[in-house]
């Protein structure tokens, strides 16, 4: 089986989504990268070291430079004559395109997929996790999104795949790209911080999260999370919601205070390596997936625990 994956950067550099992604496409068969975008031949030759890769494709079209999906779905529709799947990150660019793909295919999309158990056979959440599904597509064509924190990433050195230049039908007409105000941060990315430390509602507004959870992250070197209640009071921006309507995570420590563990919550956080709970209720779910638990009031737990650090 020959694999196609979109690959995610921004025209400089390739994003770590995409190594989970190949590790999943190898599972598969025979690895092929498209990198689509503008002035970007410096992500193809990023994307070409990839351990595992056979190929890349590069569409290099200012109709490509902002990862519009009306514009890069029929790119990929076409290159599906020569592959039997395409696999996207399941992040919101990647899941933004996979769907408009499926559709100029008229297969089903398979999404967020944990596992690859055979062929055309893959485990899935339903239920925001609480269950795992088998499914099994009968589809010529596969178009699925992969869970990142579900694989390892493939090692992004050691490969030495052939770049070769690809065209489609360049721009739709369909959508332009208007602008973006992307939040700059000197803290790691949600998706890719090895330790976060996140707040919940416990912590009544946004001078007293930032009092209690900016000095811990500060120590820690660590990304700052939210739960969604917190996100919905103003205490923090979107960005920071950590959930199943916010990001999946998977760092190595994942610290929730004042978090009482909703299942929305849960589902975004449950893969973490380690994690550490600190909520003066006691029956609160997040202790059910805790590693470390800590029954006590956060506004005397978590500056005792800063001061130490």
């Amino acid at each position: 089986m020959k694999t196609l994956v979109w690959v995610e950067h921004d025209n400089s550099e390739l994003k770590d989504a995409t190594l989970s992604v190949v590790t999943a496409a190898a599972k598969l068969g025979e690895v092929h990268l498209l990198v689509a975008g503008s002035g970007c031949s410096g992500v193809a030759d990023q994307a070409a070291k990839i351990a595992g890769v056979g190929k890349v494709h590069l569409a290099d079209d200012a109709a490509y430079e902002h990862a519009l999906a009306e514009n890069v779905a029929p790119l990929i529709a076409d290159l599906m004559g020569h592959h039997d799947a395409v696999l996207f990150p399941a992040t919101t660019t990647g899941k933004n395109i996979a769907p408009r793909v499926a559709a100029l295919l008229d297969v089903m999309q398979i999404s967020d997929i944990l596992s690859v158990e055979g062929g055309k056979v893959f485990t899935r959440p339903i239920y925001a996790g609480n269950a795992i599904a088998t499914v099994e597509s009968s589809d010529a064509k596969l178009v699925i999104t992969v869970r990142g924190t579900a694989f390892d990433k493939a090692e992004p050195a050691g490969g030495s795949a052939a770049v070769e230049a690809v065209s489609g039908p360049g721009d739709a007409g369909l959508s332009s790209f208007v602008g973006s105000e992307i939040a700059e941060s000197e803290r790691p990315e949600l998706t890719s911080a090895k330790i976060i430390v996140s707040g919940g509602r416990a912590l009544k507004d946004a001078e007293t999260f930032e009092q209690f959870i900016t000095p811990l992250a500060d120590k820690l070197g660590a990304g700052i999370g939210a739960s969604r209640a917190a996100v919905d009071a103003g205490y923090v921006p979107n960005d920071y919601q950590v959930g199943q309507t916010g990001k999946i995570v998977a760092p190595e420590v994942y610290i929730a205070i004042g978090i009482s563990g909703a299942i929305q919550h849960l589902a975004g956080m449950k893969d973490s390596k380690t994690i550490i709970a600190i909520n003066k209720d006691e029956d609160a779910p997040i202790f059910q997936v805790a590693d470390i638990g800590l029954v006590a009031d956060l506004y005397k737990a978590v500056p005792e625990l800063t001061e130490k650090l």
